[in-house]
């Protein structure tokens, strides 16, 4: 006769009330240790940001000069007093068109390169290391470089490599308003095209080959492939770039002023440059506080609306 090793049911036993005090303070437990984590950063955030922005936006309804007290209330006097400053106005212009300009622009020039970067070519690592090299450097020392080679005398390097190859006289680079603006658009370009273009290709090389494989028996041409496969997959890494070429654009400061020093007159001014030069050294806090008020309203519209964007996008290509 076999013996049955089948162990025995042992019946279930009712949850005692200890366990289910053990359970219940789990949870509690895992939040009590999130906010002990939490809590450094969330001093930082209070004394960095929060506190800072308060004091701008008190500041941005008086007449503070950075010395006085007991500034005296103005009320809405600094905001209405930005759109009559010219200086002000040529800066909020030249910055949404640095902005905007810069990120279609090295959108529509990253994504051709990282699709050339990604396939097998000798040299491949060289080619992809040269293209990112640009975005080691600090973007003041490029522009620094920058203003030496579009120099708008003769002895700037493009000219005198125009003028040995065509004859022409000094073309004025940063001298001249419209090519000093479109200048930094270019120059910019040239130094963040390569990284974005290196963020475009991690993303490449995450799409499985299959997609193409299938693609290819189907009969679909190069075009089809892009459009049907490639670019709905790069969505979320357009979303990432095109995010950080915009507010990275809207806060601008240190590629135009090392080109330009914000000239000629206030054509390539950044708002960025008009918050330091206004509120430090003309000693205008209030009206440097209104803009830096309206500025940060601008900045947050623009990151929401790219944000619905790439989740509409996200949610219809999905």
């Amino acid at each position: 006769m076999a013996l049955s090793t089948t162990p025995e049911l042992q019946p279930l036993q009712p949850q005692t009330s200890s366990s289910r005090t053990l359970t219940r303070k789990r949870p509690h437990r895992l939040s009590v240790t999130s906010w002990v984590f939490m809590a450094p950063i969330a001093v930082v955030f209070v004394v960095l940001y929060v506190i800072p922005m308060s004091q701008s936006l008190y500041y941005s309804f008086t007449d503070f000069d950075g010395y006085a007290s007991n500034p005296e209330f103005v009320g809405f006097d600094n905001y209405a007093g930005l759109f009559k400053d010219p200086s002000m106005l040529s800066a909020l212009g030249y910055t949404i068109f640095y902005a905007v300009s810069t990120t279609i622009l090295v959108t529509v020039t990253a994504i051709p390169l990282a699709l050339a970067l990604n396939r097998k070519f000798f040299g491949r690592n060289f080619v992809r290391s040269a293209f990112f090299f640009p975005a080691v450097p600090s973007v003041a020392i490029l522009g620094l470089v920058w203003g030496f080679i579009l120099n708008p005398l003769g002895s700037g390097v493009l000219n005198s490599i125009i003028r040995s190859l065509t004859g022409l006289g000094p073309i004025p680079w940063l001298s001249d308003s419209t090519l000093a603006q479109l200048s930094t658009v270019a120059v910019t370009i040239w130094a963040l095209t390569g990284w974005h273009a290196v963020l475009y290709l991690a993303y490449l090389q995450a799409i499985p080959a299959d997609y193409y494989e299938v693609s290819k028996i189907d009969g679909a041409s190069s075009w089809q492939s892009f459009r049907y496969i490639t670019l709905p997959l790069l969505i979320p890494a357009m979303a990432v770039s095109q995010l950080l070429l915009m507010t990275n654009g809207l806060k601008v400061f240190d590629l135009p002023f090392t080109l330009t020093r914000g000239g000629p007159g206030f054509s390539t001014r950044t708002l960025t440059q008009s918050l330091i030069e206004d509120g430090i050294a003309q000693s205008r806090v209030g009206a440097a506080s209104a803009l830096a008020v309206l500025f940060l309203i601008v900045v947050g519209l623009v990151v929401l609306g790219q944000m619905a964007l790439s989740n509409a996008l996200q949610r219809k290509y999905s």
